[in-house]
């Protein structure tokens, strides 16, 4: 076993601060990644603080963004080498053998995914994340990160850039159609960013009037106020596709009115119980779907996307002991837009 510097919290009350934990040698098919950068998730408070009702496990390392070189393999280790930039994302195991994971789609996995922290492994033994030096993951679920990518802005493309590549490939995005990201966030910055790069037309959705500049730095081409009644009426049925980002409680009935014929509102960001008008659907045989980040070969798929079109997430960087106030300012949405910790820092 590897003594691991991380930081952690031991209840749902506690600061995060240092720890020791421990992680497995790399055997088999197992490699071991030495950590340089990992992100800061919002479900990472979530979990931390017990939001989801699913009883959290302590003590309990965040992090599920993480970026690092591969330091030791297994003998039976096939994909990577000692040295390779590599990620790992938000999970780090699954059945292997439902429907789900035969069709590469391991987020689905009908026995659940493994997560990489707030879980436990095959081994009934804690996993823990990336707010530490090292992670032991076996090569089935590590991803190879493009070089030319600035791995500490990468970081967040292993949650927050799957998160919004997922339902952007698998409705299909083409260049030319308009495409619709609700919320300038996290995750919208990122969605902006991703079908841009494809060749839609992008309209990011918002409440605030202030974010317009920026969301077209990102790559908008225009920006569409979604209270001001007069601007959404102007786009009605005229959407190919809406991916709503959201993290809050709103109503998605306006977003629906958008949509041309047949077309689709996906939900990534609300997690409450939200109502829809069952005319807005039949009317226009509309649809409102809901996707959760991507499989391994999809995962696999972005970040070489992201390599070829030069895309990262927009960060600031910030060492260990600031985690606490980046806890804090997340929950008033003071980032722009993703903090990602230098594990350099925790030594």
């Amino acid at each position: 076993m590897n003594n691991t510097l991380a930081y952690g919290v031991q209840n749902a009350t506690a600061p995060v601060a240092p720890l020791c934990i421990e992680r497995r040698e790399a055997l088999g098919r197992d490699v071991l990644i030495e950590i340089l950068y990992c992100g800061i998730c919002h479900s990472d408070i979530h979990q931390a603080r017990n939001e989801w009702g699913g009883g959290s496990l302590y003590p309990m390392v965040p992090g599920h963004e993480i970026i690092g070189r591969v330091s030791k393999i297994g003998a039976q280790v096939s994909k990577f080498s000692v040295g390779d930039l590599v990620g790992v994302g938000c999970f780090v195991d699954s059945c292997r053998h439902c429907a789900a994971c035969a069709e590469g789609l391991e987020q689905y996995c009908e026995a659940g995914m493994t997560g990489t922290y707030n879980a436990r492994d095959r081994r009934g033994e804690l996993t823990f994340g990336g707010y530490s030096e090292r992670i032991t993951v076996d090569e089935n679920y590590v991803l190879r990160v493009p070089d030319n990518l600035d791995p500490a802005a990468a970081a967040p493309l292993l949650c927050a850039g799957i998160t919004l590549y997922s339902p952007l490939r698998h409705w299909n995005v083409q260049s030319g159609q308009k495409i619709g990201i609700a919320g300038l966030g996290g995750l919208g910055h990122m969605g902006v960013k991703l079908a841009a790069a494809m060749g839609a037309e992008v309209v990011m959705i918002t409440t605030s009037a202030h974010k317009a500049q920026d969301a077209r730095r990102l790559g908008a081409a225009e920006v569409l106020l979604s209270n001001n009644p007069a601007e959404m009426a102007k786009h009605a049925n005229s959407f190919d596709l809406i991916v709503d980002t959201v993290p809050v409680p709103h109503d998605l009935n306006p977003y629906i009115d958008l949509l041309k014929r047949d077309k689709t509102l996906v939900i990534v960001g609300p997690l409450d119980p939200v109502g829809v008008h069952g005319a807005k659907l039949i009317g226009k045989r509309r649809q409102v779907a809901g996707s959760v980040i991507g499989g391994i070969a999809e995962t696999q798929e972005m970040l070489d996307f992201c390599g070829k079109h030069q895309i990262v997430s927009d960060v600031e960087v910030i060492q260990a002991h600031y985690i606490n106030e980046a806890y804090a300012r997340m929950l008033k949405s003071d980032v722009k837009y993703r903090f990602v910790i230098d594990i350099a820092s925790l030594r």
